[in-house]
């Protein structure tokens, strides 16, 4: 564990676990690092693994006061080049599949392969109210109180009669109250001004997208107010997607072996 500091003023939380060709997981808009918490030790094995928070999460603090999308990408492109990697294969999830999509459309010569999972590139009518509660709840009640309310959201119905299902949503308590509610809530309204359509043709990094069938909070086929898969798939040349049964918007906790399996196939796949 340690801190990079790079040249947007941020100071970068990181962890690098593992060996093999290095990849870099950027994480949701509350959980910091931990949302790969289940993930990471399933892809230590094949790849050298670099987990971090972005500013506002855990131990990360600096970069811009409001930040935008670009503002982020631009971030995680230092952190890479501070970290000495020429590339690095990208796997962003949900907030952290906006970014890395941005990324991927900005700074190309720094992602070789890249994995997104749950998430819009433009957000429909129902997914803005939707988080619009977050940010009131962030607000007024606090992220142990986001927690629970994106639980509702995020995790498949059957997920609720697991026997771990208590522990997990008591992690996420956890995880979210080392957030402050003002990174959260500037990571959600940054999303909501975000549309990623234009971008779409300029990622030239092969691609997959990962998606849960039950997932509500981003859904794979959004109304026509936003751009999902369909629209994302069509117009990255040789884009593939997997889509994982039973499995709701937190897909790396849902299905972390699901999820580990499509990841390493596709990045090893010559």
């Amino acid at each position: 564990m340690a801190i990079a500091s790079l040249p947007c003023g941020a100071r970068i939380w990181y962890r690098r676990e593992g060996s093999g060709s290095p990849l870099l997981h950027i994480h949701g808009s509350a959980f910091g690092y931990r949302n790969f918490e289940k993930l990471t030790p399933l892809m230590t094995p094949h790849f050298e693994v670099v987990d971090f928070d972005l500013p506002g999460y855990g131990e990360s603090r600096g970069g811009p006061e409001r930040p935008e999308m670009a503002d982020l990408a631009d971030m995680v492109a230092e952190l890479i080049v501070a970290l000495g990697y020429p590339k690095m294969h990208v796997h962003g999830t949900s907030f952290g599949a906006v970014v890395g999509m941005t990324l991927a459309a900005r700074h190309p010569q720094l992602v070789d392969r890249l994995v997104l999972s749950c998430f819009l590139a433009r957000y429909d009518n129902a997914a803005r109210m939707m988080r619009a509660t977050w940010k009131r709840c962030a607000a007024d009640s606090g992220m142990a109180a986001v927690a629970d309310l994106t639980s509702v959201a995020g995790f498949g119905r059957a997920y609720f009669d697991r026997p771990e299902a208590a522990a997990q949503f008591a992690s996420m308590r956890e995880a979210f109250c080392k957030t402050t509610p003002e990174a959260f809530i500037a990571a959600v309204g940054a999303i909501e001004r975000s549309d990623l359509s234009p971008l779409i043709p300029k990622v030239t990094a092969r691609t997959l997208l990962i998606g849960g069938r039950e997932d509500n909070m981003s859904p794979v086929a959004p109304a026509a107010s936003g751009v999902g898969f369909a629209q994302i798939a069509t117009g990255i040349v040789g884009c593939e997607s997997v889509m994982i049964d039973d499995c709701g918007h937190y897909l790396v906790i849902e299905q972390p072996e699901r999820a580990a399996a499509s990841i390493v196939s596709f990045i090893d796949r010559p």
